[in-house]
């Protein structure tokens, strides 16, 4: 089983980011980090080889800075990796229209297509959800959203969908497209030594000119114009009063007086 999975390097999300004096996020503090939802991707696809046999290939579209996520990738579970050359700044549909050319590209040179590539159902950036979606119809194959276990068939896989009031299990034929949601369980930590083999991994990359994209494939049709903190919270109103029904009235009153009832 040959499986890709599409990684995007991400400022770590468990800084508190704030916006600078240019009006953009201020990112100095966060180091890029692989998206949690990839990671997830990432986790799911080195277990099921791990049971069930396969290679594993990451790829990222973006700039020589971006192979951080990369490496860290090679350190858990994956054996090949592969940069596209793309803009620093793309909307979901660029993103998806170089990972497109870039997965035929890597499937031309390796003579064998890809079983099941896989995608984090969002970014913890952006949190667009667009990109597998937009990069399963670019490449023509069937596509299951929130996927959280993969069980494989004969030409086909079972897969366990997340939805909101529970599970639903489909089958899929392959190849396929599916966005990892989070498992029942946390990415692995790699180890000193396969993070030091990792860190001297030469990857390649692919660059633009050996890209077979599209008209207009390249151009942004989606731009952030400007960026605006969320409103602080504001304190709420204390009820004092020791008495429930005294309370229970003042609250009532607090209430109305917003417009609440």
């Amino acid at each position: 089983m040959e499986i890709l999975v599409c990684m995007k390097q991400v400022p770590d999300d468990s800084v508190e980011i704030r916006l600078g004096t240019s009006g953009e996020p201020d990112l100095s503090q966060a180091e890029p980090q692989g998206n949690a939802f990839d990671t997830y991707a990432l986790e799911l696809a080195t277990r099921f080889v791990e049971a069930n046999g396969g290679t594993i290939t990451v790829a990222t579209v973006g700039t020589e800075a971006d192979k951080v996520c990369l490496k860290n990738s090679l350190a858990v579970g994956a054996k090949n990796a592969a940069q596209i050359e793309g803009p620093e700044k793309a909307d979901a549909s660029v993103t998806a229209a170089f990972l497109a050319a870039g997965i035929k590209k890597i499937e031309a040179d390796a003579g064998k297509q890809f079983d099941m590539v896989l995608c984090g159902r969002e970014s913890t950036d952006y949190i667009g959800g667009e990109v597998g979606e937009i990069l399963a119809e670019k490449l023509g194959l069937p596509f299951v959203t929130d996927v959280v276990e993969v069980t494989p068939g004969e030409g086909k896989v079972t897969l366990k969908k997340e939805l909101e009031t529970g599970y639903a299990m489909v089958e899929a034929a392959l190849p396929c497209i599916m966005t990892i949601s989070k498992p029942n369980y946390d990415p692995r930590y790699p180890s000193i030594k396969s993070k030091l083999a990792a860190r001297r991994a030469v990857i390649p990359t692919i660059g633009k000119d050996a890209l077979a994209l599209g008209d207009g494939d390249a151009d942004v049709k989606i731009s952030h114009i400007s960026y605006k903190e969320p409103p602080k919270r504001t304190a709420g109103v204390k009820i004092q009063e020791e008495d429930p029904e005294a309370a229970l009235a003042k609250a009532f009153e607090v209430l109305a007086a917003d417009k609440v009832l």
